[in-house]
């Protein structure tokens, strides 16, 4: 099913347009191309220290590591949930909600927009998690098939599970991937479920992986820089805030797992942030309203369109689910973005 546009007029965003190169891309913390002369690129170097936190029992945040014991003890209650429910029986129900996926489309008016930009489409998905429920990857098929746009971005949390195989989240991500035409190009950020390996594994699907690099796309003689970062949530590092502080000048897009940098980007003057992360809490109030999200900060941009200074964001409330395979009061969504200069009265 396919909701009607929603239309979001912004005030005026702080953008520069400084003329860039075509293929100028800022490696502002650890991801490069490999380097010559024996040492190792910056890639390596970045999933070495990602692995080696990973290996840790420890969540790394903006406000410094925590223990992942709070975690492992919510992953217990919601397995009680989830049994709770089978009780009651509303499993069934909440396993169909979670296969009603919506497509969004919103148009969102930005007056320093560059003119060749102008209705530039961006397909926004996060969180897909096709391994932990694969019927949703047939789903999400039906609902994109022959959809075109300009960019498409993925904002994290591809897989799910930390024991399936990557493969379980990537084959039909493949399937997915192949439904949809994009005209530029395909971007990816890691999330917090997300291995070092995911990004390699991305790049074999077509995906231009940025972890907290940034990159340019060009449209005739302007251009838009899109910076992407390593998941802030579990895996921070303050390679994240310089990607965003030392990013080329220019109309500027945040790429990010999770909302809790959402007000860095803002001082730095971004002009978008996507990101996912919170599943919209998933399990939410009538009305929509979440119950848990899994924020640290910057809970006002928990789901659904918000802003933050000048800067406007989307936080995608997911096409997937976690560990409770089910969705109550929360549709999964994928969202069909589009630029403009002015958004017309209806």
């Amino acid at each position: 099913m396919r909701d009607a546009p929603s239309r979001l007029q912004t005030g005026t965003p702080k953008v520069t347009t400084t003329p860039l190169p075509v293929d100028e891309v800022s490696n502002t913390g650890l991801l490069a191309s490999p380097s010559g002369g024996g040492q190792p690129s910056l890639r390596q170097v970045w999933a070495e220290k990602r692995r080696i936190m990973e290996a840790q029992n420890l969540e790394f945040g903006l406000d410094g590591p925590r223990s992942l014991w709070p975690s492992r003890i919510f992953s217990f209650g919601l397995a009680m949930f989830r049994s709770g429910v089978r009780l009651v029986g509303l499993h069934e129900r909440g396993r169909r909600n979670a296969l009603d996926v919506k497509l969004v489309t919103h148009s969102i008016a930005f007056p320093d927009l560059l003119p060749s930009f102008d209705g530039y489409r961006i397909l926004h998905v996060s969180d897909t998690h096709l391994d932990c429920l694969p019927d949703l990857a047939t789903v999400a098929n039906r609902l994109l098939a022959g959809v075109e746009v300009d960019l498409f971005v993925l904002t994290g949390d591809i897989h799910g599970h930390h024991r399936a195989p990557l493969d379980a989240s990537t084959g039909p991500l493949a399937d997915l991937i192949g439904a949809i035409r994009v005209q530029d190009r395909r971007l990816a950020v890691l999330g917090n479920h997300d291995p070092a390996g995911m990004a390699e594994a991305l790049d074999e699907l077509g995906f231009d992986v940025l972890i907290n690099q940034s990159t340019v796309i060009a449209r005739q003689d302007e251009r838009i820089v899109v910076t992407g970062l390593d998941d802030v949530h579990r895996f921070f590092t303050p390679d994240a805030l310089h990607a965003l502080s030392q990013a080329p000048g220019g109309f500027r897009i945040a790429l990010v797992h999770s909302a809790e940098v959402a007000d860095h980007a803002a001082t730095a003057g971004y002009a978008l942030y996507l990101c996912g992360h919170t599943h919209g809490g998933q399990i939410c109030l009538p009305g929509g309203r979440p119950i848990i999200t899994r924020l640290r900060r910057c809970r006002y941009a928990a789901a659904g369109a918000w802003t933050k200074g000048n800067m406007v964001g989307y936080t995608s409330r997911g096409l997937g689910v976690g560990d409770v395979r089910l969705r109550f009061n929360c549709r999964g969504e994928v969202s069909l973005i589009t630029l403009c200069r002015s958004v017309p009265d209806v």
